[in-house]
């Protein structure tokens, strides 16, 4: 098999796994996400019986030592998608925050790199970061460029990537149902396959959500938010927890660590996985 014929049938097979990905959505019976951080998380969320592995960009970043909120830099990040990417056999989604980037055509290119890395869908935020910006989400027009620059970024790499616009005006509180469905319309406008809105989980506003985004939607559910049975009865198509499972991996260490200095003993260990468990996991990867 020659070098060019290898390279075509790996897009291939990329292409058909994003293309399985995208019918993943479907309203009312939702693809559920049990966010992952790092290639062993990701295989223990696969081996559970996830369709598919979503990363969280706060969990993975925590792990390479800096806090969320675009603090690293491009290069770290995809390299750490591509180490989940080739721990796994589904899909993979990439939390990639705004793109790391300052423009359209920085996004355009961190969407070939984690298309590279092996991901066949990504989350795009309409979040600002840092001082200065001059308010907490991106002008909308501005967001749609970065958007369709990641759509034909994927396009042109011959990848249906699955691109999830998220809409930060519930975690921001920069605005209710209105000015998000405004956003999602221009999102989905300029390539955005689905719309995700963290921070909503009233049912009364996820049905709004549903019945007003023209494309599958996304909620982040955690403690205190419905249940996957009641979010999916609403018409929601995709299910997420963001850094939750990743948070209480942190606080089980801090609770474990906090036992044996104080007391000496180590009954926070007593439901850990067996080593040759974890063992074996990473031995059936791919």
């Amino acid at each position: 098999m020659t070098n060019q014929s290898m390279t075509n049938q790996s897009v291939t097979n990329q292409s058909d796994r994003a293309s399985a990905f995208r019918d993943l959505h479907l309203p009312g019976t939702p693809l559920v996400l049990p966010n992952a951080w790092d290639a062993v998380s990701a295989r223990i969320v696969e081996d559970a019986g996830a369709a598919a592995v979503a990363t969280t960009s706060a969990g993975l970043v925590w792990v390479l030592g800096a806090p969320d909120g675009e603090r690293v830099d491009r290069e770290a990040a995809v390299a750490a998608v591509a180490r989940i990417a080739r721990a796994v056999i589904v899909p993979v989604t990439a939390d990639i925050e705004s793109g790391y980037a300052e423009d359209a055509e920085g996004v355009a290119g961190t969407v070939r790199a984690v298309i590279a890395a092996g991901a066949v869908g990504v989350n795009i935020e309409d979040a600002l970061y840092g001082a200065g910006t001059g308010g907490p989400l991106r002008d909308v027009a501005e967001q749609a460029e970065r958007i369709a620059a990641a759509r034909e970024a994927a396009d042109a790499a011959g990848v249906p990537l699955f691109v999830n616009a998220r809409i930060d005006t519930f975690l921001s509180g920069a605005g209710g149902v209105d000015p998000t469905l405004a956003r999602a319309a221009a999102f989905r406008a300029a390539g955005a396959d689905g719309i995700f809105v963290p921070g909503a989980v009233d049912p009364g506003t996820v049905k709004e959500l549903v019945n007003g985004v023209d494309g599958p939607l996304n909620v982040m559910a955690g403690p205190g938010a419905p249940p996957v049975a009641e979010l999916a009865a609403l018409g929601v198509a995709r299910i997420s927890v963001g850094s939750g499972i990743a948070q209480a991996a942190h606080a089980l260490v801090r609770r474990a660590a906090r036992e044996l200095l104080d007391r000496g003993t180590y009954g926070s260990l007593t439901d850990a996985l067996a080593y040759g468990e974890v063992n074996t996991l990473l031995e059936q990867a791919r």
